[in-house]
Order: structure tokens, then C-alpha cells, then sequence
């Protein structure tokens, strides 16, 4: 969470924020000019005259999470007008007056409250206090699953049904076919109620009132269609693109290449998580722009570097002009840390792309 505002206006709770700020300087701090210390200035703190309530619009608008000792009536009443929706309001977290509890009081999972909730706790020693349903029973939280890893949702339509199956210890069908594995994180067994399988094949959809699909393949338009009423479908960043392009090609150019071998493989470019070339291509504006466009990590190797990768199809040729013999195809299995291509190298006019997946052994 980049920017964290503590707010106080009573005396004690301008105390407990600043005893916080101690343990936590990143924050920025905000309380009334009545309370004030003197060092205010010097320390960067905020002070602020009349209603708490005038500053929560600007401060919603500026911080990822809000730290509030006040009351949680008071608070709910003060936000109240100025909610939009669980993915852009900030966490909010409420404190009581003397430091004993901690209430994850709003965007609990997408925002991160809870997780907030229990920092600012364990910096207190006070009591933690979470009610969202997945966590207080210890099981799967289908908005933000496997988010720490970068995973997203393909479409967010089911996400309340879904959530509502695997609290109530439905049926739930687990398929993953792609993305890490060490998603579990509670201390205790996956509860019987899931069914864990490696591949849509293994998969019976109907037997279940709800599915997790991780995978990085375009689906079947059957299971894209049960998915849209009882499933979510999330994509793991598990595609290593390795390009190789004539010096000077346009960004137009290479992205057509890049999606039209996704489209024939069957992948989702949702999946790709990196390019990686030759260091040579390290200031080439086409790979450059697609990157920033897609937000796709941009790796170059050096030619030993690239060498040191054993790989299908080395050549002579590339090596007079590079130093390495080859691109795309050890670029790819570098960055995937894999011994296997999905793609061995495709010419496609003036652009070369090989593909891997993160974690294939071979």
C-alpha cells in the first residue's frame, strides 16, 4: 500500500498516531490544531480546524488507506456520501480511542483493510477485528485470489456467487491448469468441499456449484459459458515472450506478431508477463511501447548471457551479427526458468518470437 494517512481529533488519539508514525514514518499524519505539539511543521504532520468530515473527500482522494481514530458509527456516517465502489475507495480502518481494537471497516479485500488491519494491530497490540466471511473462515477470497502473484480476473461477473458458494462450503470445483501452485495458505487442509485438478479435461463442471479456472489458454466457448454464470476465471502471468526484430520496427508491427501467435496458440495475451530480447535491443522503440502499453516487463540479456541457455535452434549466422546464437528462443527460456518451449522461434516478416512458460521443466 504506497500512501497511508493516520487522522485523530481527539487528544488520546492524536497520542496513538503519533506513537504509530514512530513505527510507521511512511504515513502521513493528520489532527486537529488544538492538539497540536509544536513540531508539526518540522515533522510534516497535518493540522486541520472544524469537521473532520471536510477533509475525507480530499483525503479518500489522495491516500490507498486511511488509519481513523473515531468512532465506527461516526466514521460510517461520514463516508457514507462520498462512497464510490470497492475498487477505487481506499481502505479504512478504524481505531478506538484508547488502542485496544482494530476494525477493518471498509475495502476489506480489493482495497486491503484487513491486511492493513492487522499490521496496525500487531504495531498496537490491540485485537484485530475482521468480519469479511472468507477470512474469518480461513478459506479461499475469490476477488483478490492469488493476487500476491499477479493473477487477474478475466471477468468479474460471477465474483459475488461464486464467493457465496465457497463460504457456505458448497461444491467448488478447482482447475488449474497454469500459475503457482502455493496459493494455500492457511494451516489447515484444503477443505473437502473443493475439488482440486490440473485440467479442464479431468474437470466436470456440472457435479459443482461453483469453479475457480486458473489458466493461461483461451477456454472453450462451454466453459467460458459456465463460467459467466457460476465461475471465475483468473490469468496467471505466466507467458515469456522472446523477441527478436530488425532494428527499427514499429510497435504496430510487432504487436500484430505478438497477438496473432497468442490467437493461433490458443494463449491469453492476459498471461503474457514479460518480453525479453537481446541487450542490443534495449533502447528499440517498438518493443519499448508495446511494453509500456501492456504493461509487460521489458528483460535484456547480454550475448553470454543468452548463451549460457541451451536451446533448439542455434545459429551461425545470428552469431556474427549478435554475438549470440540465438534470441527470441534463450531469451524466453531465461526469463521462464523453464527447459521447454511452448514456441520454438517463428519468423513472422521482421519480427522473430519464441514463447515459455514460467515453471515447465521439460
Amino acid at each position: 500500500m504506497d500512501k497511508i494517512a493516520f487522522v485523530a481529533i481527539t487528544k488520546h488519539g492524536t497520542e496513538l498516531i503519533r506513537q504509530l508514525w514512530q513505527k510507521r514514518p511512511d504515513a502521513d499524519l493528520y489532527y486537529m490544531t488544538k492538539h497540536a505539539y509544536g513540531d508539526e511543521e518540522e515533522k510534516g504532520f497535518q493540522l486541520f480546524e472544524g469537521s473532520v468530515k471536510l477533509q475525507l473527500p480530499r483525503l479518500f482522494a489522495e491516500y490507498d488507506g486511511l488509519v481513523i481514530v473515531i468512532s465506527l458509527g461516526a466514521v460510517i456516517r461520514m463516508i457514507a456520501p462520498i462512497l464510490k465502489g470497492k475498487k477505487v475507495d481506499p481502505a479504512v480502518v478504524v481505531v478506538d480511542d484508547r488502542g485496544q481494537f482494530v476494525i477493518s471497516a471498509l475495502s476489506g479485500h480489493v482495497g486491503g483493510a484487513n491486511e492493513l488491519t492487522k499490521e496496525i494491530a500487531g504495531l498496537l497490540g490491540a485485537i484485530p477485528v475482521i468480519t469479511t466471511a472468507s477470512d474469518v473462515q480461513k478459506t479461499i477470497p475469490v476477488d483478490i485470489f492469488g493476487r500476491e502473484f499477479g493473477w487477474t480476473i478475466e471477468d468479474e461477473q460471477a465474483v459475488t456467487p461464486v464467493s457465496a458458494a465457497i463460504v457456505n462450503e458448497e461444491p467448488v470445483l478447482i482447475v488449474q491448469e497454469a500459475g503457482e501452485r502455493h496459493w494455500w495458505k492457511h494451516d489447515k487442509a484444503l477443505p473437502s468441499h473443493f475439488t482440486l485438478v490440473s485440467s479442464l479435461a479431468d474437470a466436470e463442471p456440472d457435479r459443482f456449484q461453483a469453479a475457480l479456472v486458473i489458466s493461461d489458454r483461451l477456454l472453450p466457448e462451454e466453459w467460458m459459458t459456465i463460467l459467466r454464470t457460476k465461475g471465475v476465471l483468473y490469468r496467471p502471468k505466466t507467458l515469456c515472450l522472446g523477441i527478436g526484430c530488425n532494428r527499427g520496427r514499429s510497435a504496430e508491427e510487432i504487436e500484430a506478431v505478438i497477438f496473432e501467435t497468442l490467437q493461433e496458440l490458443e494463449l491469453s495475451s492476459k498471461s503474457v508477463a514479460s518480453i525479453s530480447t537481446i541487450d542490443l535491443k534495449k533502447d528499440e522503440a517498438g518493443l519499448l511501447a508495446v511494453c509500456e502499453k501492456f504493461q509487460w516487463e521489458f528483460i535484456c540479456y547480454s550475448p553470454e548471457e543468452l548463451n549460457e541457455i541451451p536451446f533448439p535452434n542455434p545459429s551461425e549466422t545470428v552469431f556474427r551479427y549478435t554475438g549470440a546464437y540465438g534470441v527470441s528462443e534463450p531469451a524466453a527460456l531465461r526469463t521462464a526458468k523453464s527447459r521447454q518451449l511452448l514456441l520454438e522461434k517463428k519468423k513472422s516478416g521482421n519480427v522473430t518470437i519464441s514463447i515459455a512458460r514460467k515453471g515447465e521443466k521439460g
